[in-house]
């Protein structure tokens, strides 16, 4: 099997504009959710041929900015932990955004839109009931719930505009540095 540095290197970048992306928006609350990371995921879902492999981009990717904000936290260089306790909840949701990848894997702008839109909302709804289900915070009824919701809409709104940012010039870098091509639908 041959290395392929080209790939290698556009999961570095992807990895950095991760990273990047955590430790700059993160710690601005009028930017919270604005992250890479469900671009990063579908994009996966639609380039990386091996089913089973497509998981490790968007898990590499979140795993290893979170580290880096908790060795930057417990030297006190940053305001939170990487590391928490729903962090395995957030890793499976992402997951499930790599399938929707799969889906749209046809090079059609039609489906990558509508993954676009589908993959943040999926997200939003199945995190946030998690959280309605799970926080002391909420009342555990529909007004509740619809708390939950509401209090979590600028994250949504953020992870939308996020994963229409990024994920074109992810295709676009993608299809640069792998093929050398200067083209944002895939080959």
């Amino acid at each position: 099997m041959k290395f392929n540095y080209k790939l290698l290197l556009f999961t570095a970048l992807l990895i950095f504009v991760t990273v990047l992306s955590k430790l700059y928006f993160s710690t601005k609350i009028e930017w919270s959710g604005f992250s890479p990371i469900i671009a990063i995921a579908l994009l996966a879902g639609m380039i990386v041929k091996d089913k089973s492999a497509s998981f490790l981009l968007p898990l590499a990717s979140l795993f290893i900015s979170d580290l880096i904000i908790e060795v930057l936290f417990r030297f006190k260089l940053f305001p939170f932990a990487g590391l928490y306790g729903y962090q395995l909840l957030n890793y499976s949701l992402l997951l499930i955004t790599t399938l929707l990848g799969w889906m749209i894997k046809r090079n059609k702008i039609s489906r990558i839109i509508g993954g676009a839109v589908i993959a943040p909302t999926l997200f939003f709804v199945l995190s946030n009931l998690t959280v309605w289900a799970t926080a002391t915070f909420y009342t555990k009824d529909f007004n509740g719930l619809k708390e939950c919701y509401v209090a979590a809409l600028p994250f949504y709104l953020h992870s939308l505009i996020a994963t229409f940012v990024f994920l074109p010039v992810f295709l676009f870098s993608y299809n640069y540095i792998t093929k050398n091509e200067r083209r944002l639908l895939l080959a």
